[in-house]
């Protein structure tokens, strides 16, 4: 039965505008909701907290395996660690940054693997991530490859930091955008690739409004 719940797949690198819009169109569908990468940094966030080196990659994966992740799409979306709220924490470059080099290892994309596939529930789900449509839910009806250029992508990150009021540098956040790109798209376990089917949008010049929109026409505004 939950190989029959319908998926919209939403693949793409960081700051295209995944994670806005795939809430907005699960909030606007009354689907369920997947933030992969959220799971990714909310584990680098637990093995921080636990003191435990980024690279004991079996000291990763038993983390991975009991941590237990809850995500609200209300507004504001929240994010739940083993029930505490950690929207605000995982946010941090260095944390996201963290997440990037975990998520290269092959045995801790395999312990949350399932994870990922448990939030397969009816009426739907629309999943956003980087392997989402190739190596998660290869069988979804509805794939969306969301990209943008880095340069955009790093104005937009680096206006959400000066709005909490981060010291950031916009320079410096392009060069760690390009590199986490590089490292997405050459890791050996499941790279950043677009999706067989998928349907490829750019960002680049379009408002989240307009992005939705062409997202609600590929599943035939449901």
């Amino acid at each position: 039965m939950t190989m029959k719940v319908p998926v919209i797949t939403i693949d793409g690198p960081s700051g295209a505008g995944k994670g806005t819009v795939s809430r907005a169109l699960a909030k606007k569908l009354g689907w369920h909701f997947l933030d992969s990468g959220a799971i990714y940094r909310s584990l680098a966030l637990a093995v921080t907290q636990a003191a435990v080196d980024p690279n004991d990659i079996d000291a990763v994966v038993k983390i991975a395996s009991s941590m237990e992740l809850e995500f609200e799409t209300n507004d504001p979306p929240r994010i739940l660690l083993n029930g505490r709220e950690i929207t605000d924490q995982i946010q941090s470059e260095e944390c996201g940054s963290t997440a990037s080099k975990i998520a290269a290892y092959g045995p801790v994309r395999q312990a949350l693997l399932q994870k990922q596939r448990d939030f397969r529930r009816e009426p739907g789900l629309v999943a956003d991530g980087r392997d989402m449509g190739t190596v998660v839910f290869p069988d979804a009806p509805y794939k969306i490859f969301l990209t943008a250029s880095a340069e955009v992508r790093a104005k937009r990150r680096y206006k959400q930091l000066k709005e909490k009021g981060a010291d950031v540098n916009l320079e410096r956040l392009t060069k760690e955008i390009e590199e986490r790109d590089r490292r997405d798209k050459e890791r050996t376990e499941a790279p950043l690739i677009i999706p067989d089917g998928a349907v490829l949008i750019d960002s680049s010049d379009l408002t989240i409004d307009q992005v939705i929109a062409r997202c609600l026409d590929i599943v035939g505004g449901k």
